[in-house]
């Protein structure tokens, strides 16, 4: 993405129709600058409103005003419109290194939050501590509503092989209400929630709920400033450059704690392990 574009988008989170006009305009930034509303919402695959919509949530108080700011990108020479395999610097022996194009380039903000994530583990005590704390939390109920229940059951997944009682909570409404009470009931003095954006207001109301009934919240989430409160705060960018988040660094992160929390209690682990081994060879679950 241009370094033009790229400055406006800065810190912006926009909906997915917003991020199909976003990849419209990086890739045809000196194309879009003459395009009317209704031609650039045809073009990018939404609706007339949505591209209005964009315009807004850059700042602006409409697409007219958007598009005249565009336009210096291009007639300035701001921005690389030659297309996504464009020069942009010369490489070894001269030659011109080729430009990641759209996909590459989401690819390549993926790796830098995983990055992120690998320099936030320089002191792991915040990860190892939890962990600790996790393994020895009977039950361990396990939240994650809507786009978040992925990662919660991926987590809950792996957790149970090394942890006796994980209970997920995937569905909201009087049953989630009632796996909280009842894993408090029977001992839990943990919760660990996933929330990544956009936040459920269910699931905000439900870390609330959780420390009215007495337990300490534990969320892996996007960023540390999140609008809710919790105990502890695991943070893992998520990527935005497709038109739906990708999580491939909350993921890693998740898997971290899980390693934590095998850590924490390595003889279970050890047993709970080799007793997993023993049943899925006996009733042939894998192929090899």
């Amino acid at each position: 993405m241009g370094d033009g574009l790229e400055r406006l988008l800065e810190g912006r989170r926009l909906s997915p129709a917003q991020r199909r006009i976003a990849r419209y305009l990086d890739g045809h930034l000196a194309e879009a600058i003459f395009l009317s509303s209704v031609e650039l919402a045809d073009r990018a695959g939404v609706s007339q409103p949505s591209v209005t919509r964009f315009a807004m949530a850059l700042g602006f108080a409409g697409y007219p005003e958007l598009r005249q700011a565009l336009r210096p990108l291009v007639v300035g020479g701001d921005d690389n419109t030659a297309g996504p395999h464009a020069p942009a610097g010369a490489g070894a022996g001269g030659r011109a290194a080729p430009r990641a194009n759209g996909l590459q380039a989401a690819i390549d903000a993926e790796v830098g939050n995983l990055r992120a994530v690998r320099e936030g583990l320089a002191d792991p005590s915040a990860v190892t501590e939890l962990g600790a704390a996790l393994a020895g939390c009977e039950p361990l109920p396990v939240l994650g509503l809507r786009v978040s229940s992925g990662l919660a059951t991926t987590f809950a997944y792996y957790a149970r092989r090394i942890h006796p009682d994980v209970r997920l909570l995937v569905h909201g409404g009087s049953e989630l209400a009632d796996g909280l009470h009842a894993a408090r009931r029977a001992g839990a003095a943990w919760l660990l929630a996933v929330v990544l954006p956009r936040y459920p207001a269910e699931a905000v109301r439900a870390l609330a709920d959780a420390r009215g009934i007495g337990l300490r919240t534990a969320v892996i989430t996007d960023r540390r400033d999140v609008p809710f409160d919790a105990d502890v705060v695991l943070a893992a960018p998520v990527g935005e450059r497709l038109v739906f988040d990708s999580h491939a660094a909350p993921l890693a992160l998740a898997m971290v704690l899980v390693e934590a929390m095998a850590d924490a209690a390595p003889l279970r682990t050890q047993a709970r392990l080799e007793e997993y081994e023993r049943m899925t060879d006996r009733a042939g679950v894998f192929v090899c």
